[in-house]
């Protein structure tokens, strides 16, 4: 069973305390990037949030929102911090006295200077915070999830496609390959029978050596042979029950790619070219789609 890396994943829960709200993205990665933003009074539960993300989501870039809504004050303390007030009172009375500035220094202005009050999170309840946190991080990752997995169905009969249709061209140059050393044979004879015009003969011993070695030049057997054994290994992987098969797939298309090199370089044949540019282009198709596979 293959599986997309993109997806989103969307969840909302509310404990009667906090109302909070969590999406989950992800995009094609070589690896598991996996990124939380969240407040940061929450921050003690993060690495229990990217623990829930990992054992759903192997690999991709993953981007974490977590946005906490309070409807209580269970959560948060404010608290005054009385030397910093001071210090702007004392620093305002200064200023006001040094260039004989006119008016009062209220509550309004003091309360409104930064780090005057400060929202100071209730860490005697991190246990039960985290536990409210995790529920719609776990919903969102099994949304996610379950996106990815339809995803990677439609990827999977994708690749399945593409892969019968190189099967269906690589039948073809098996068929068409031992025809051309005959072609290349009888090419050989009509062209010194031109050169020679009846002066003398070339014995026939010797356009059959020609020929042979012709033939172990171009000969594409095995490369056919071993191309057609990774497309069976393409639909073993795509109908296995395994998990995270894109490092895999992406080697396996690696190695089509050079036997379809190999063997568009020895053909030496127009017709098993064009054949092979159209093989060529569907393993490009399958590579690209194999960058998006966990």
């Amino acid at each position: 069973m293959i599986k997309s890396m993109t997806g989103f994943g969307r969840s909302e829960y509310s404990d009667g305390k906090r109302n909070i709200t969590v999406e989950i993205k992800s995009v094609n990665h070589r690896y598991s990037d996996i990124s939380v933003k969240m407040p940061r009074r929450y921050g003690f539960a993060e690495d229990k949030v990217k623990n829930i993300v990992k054992s759903r989501l192997r690999r991709g870039k993953i981007d974490v929102s977590i946005m906490v809504e309070n409807i209580t004050e269970n959560d948060i303390n404010i608290k005054l911090n009385e030397p910093i007030a001071r210090q702007y009172y004392e620093n305002l009375k200064t200023l006001q006295s040094t260039f004989e500035l006119c008016g009062d220094i209220s509550l309004r202005l003091l309360a409104t200077m930064p780090d005057v009050m400060k929202a100071i999170p209730d860490v005697d309840d991190e246990e039960e915070i985290t536990g409210a946190i995790l529920i719609p991080v776990e919903e969102a990752a099994a949304n996610l999830e379950n996106m990815r997995t339809i995803e990677g169905e439609k990827l999977a009969e994708d690749l399945l496609i593409k892969g019968e249709n190189i099967k269906t061209l690589l039948d073809k140059i098996a068929e068409r390959a031992p025809l051309v050393v005959v072609d290349y044979t009888a090419k050989l004879r009509e062209r010194i029978a031109e050169l020679l015009a009846g002066s003398a003969v070339v014995p026939e011993d010797r356009i059959l050596t020609e020929a042979a070695i012709f033939a172990d030049k171009c000969a594409i057997d095995e490369e056919i042979t071993r191309l057609n054994s990774h497309l069976l290994q393409l639909k073993k992987i795509i109908g296995s029950d395994n998990e995270a098969e894109g490092k895999k797939l992406d080697f396996l298309v690696q190695e089509m790619n050079r036997e379809a090199n190999t063997i568009g370089s020895k053909a030496n044949d127009i017709t098993i070219t064009n054949y092979m540019l159209e093989i060529k282009s569907e393993i490009e198709k399958i590579r690209e789609q194999v960058q998006n596979i966990e």
